[in-house]
């Protein structure tokens, strides 16, 4: 057993095998005294039995969040009000079915290519063209002429797909967002079968702002109404800190209490850049939202969504 003394700093050691050797050493007699403290609380839990004092709440940033004054009441007439006269109110008022045009930007390459195929196969009745030298502003009116209702074009930096621009159709909203942690599904483990042509269930989670019920509500708008149970897939967008997380499932029923999943992919992550009004238009476009680093990330327990 190794006793290291009050004072002992791992950086003092000079040479650098050494020090990586004590330091691994170190760690491993922290995770032992952890595990042992661990392990006399539960026991003195289980000899108080009734007794025992409720288990203390570990503090975390989300359960530290600072109160963002435009966190949606669910009883709030005001914000009913503005969902049901918004952009994305014939949607859910059922007066039109989704139809996508999923692009890339200028000549893409073929790990954009192949994720924008999967991604295809993710949102149904989408369909995807490969645009080359064609500008964004001449696209979105022959989408309109065309009933597309939403546009989604996905950016690439260094071969590699990096944003994604969502724009809801005719009237806007648009959504710019920096993308990252990009998995085919290829590179996924123990991922599950080709996905089926069912239409899956859509999973948001923690969108409690009023600007985070706007992009959730472009998210819900990119599925069509009624969703297939009979294929059991998911497609879930989990908000965390900010950070939208992107997951394709297909739920197993191995018995009557227990249910598992297996990831089909694609899989990524998404960063709210900026939120525009109307059509993508970027010299003259205004702007509901706009992230700026400077002012806006001053606390790690802020949340806009």
């Amino acid at each position: 057993r190794v006793l290291f003394p009050p004072t002992f700093s791992v950086s003092e050691i000079k040479n650098k095998q050494r020090r990586h050797f004590m330091f691994l050493r170190w760690k491993q007699q922290q995770r032992k005294e952890k595990l042992a403290l661990k392990k006399k609380r539960r026991k003195e839990r289980e000899a108080l039995g009734d007794k025992a004092p409720p288990k203390a709440v570990p503090k975390t940033i989300e359960n530290q969040r600072v109160y963002d004054e435009t966190t949606v009441d669910p009883n709030d007439e005001e914000v009913a009000f503005d969902e049901a006269t918004d952009e994305f109110a014939p949607y859910f008022n059922r007066q039109t079915v989704p139809k996508i045009l999923i692009t890339t930007s200028d000549r893409p390459r073929g790990r954009t290519v192949r994720f924008c195929e999967q991604l295809a196969t993710v949102i149904p009745n989408s369909h995807v063209y490969y645009r080359r030298g064609l500008a964004l502003k001449r696209i979105i009116p022959q989408c309109i002429a065309r009933d597309f209702t939403d546009l989604i074009v996905i950016n690439e930096d260094r071969k590699i797909p990096n944003g994604l621009v969502l724009s809801h159709l005719p009237d806007g909203p648009t959504a710019h967002f920096r993308m990252s942690s990009v998995r085919l599904r290829k590179e996924i483990k123990r991922k599950g079968k080709e996905p089926t042509e069912h239409v899956p269930e859509v999973i948001l989670n923690n969108f409690t702002t009023r600007l985070g019920h706007s992009i959730g509500r472009m998210f819900a708008a990119l599925f069509p109404h009624d969703p297939q149970f009979i294929g059991r897939q998911v497609a879930t967008f989990h908000n965390q800190r900010d950070y939208i997380f992107f997951r394709f499932h297909r739920y197993i029923f191995k018995s009557e209490k227990k249910v598992g999943i297996q990831e089909l992919g694609p899989r990524f992550t998404l960063k709210l850049r900026s939120l525009q009004k109307g059509t993508f238009d970027s010299k003259f476009g205004e702007y509901e939202w706009i992230h700026k680093r400077r002012e806006m990330d001053t606390s790690r327990r802020k949340f806009h969504l």
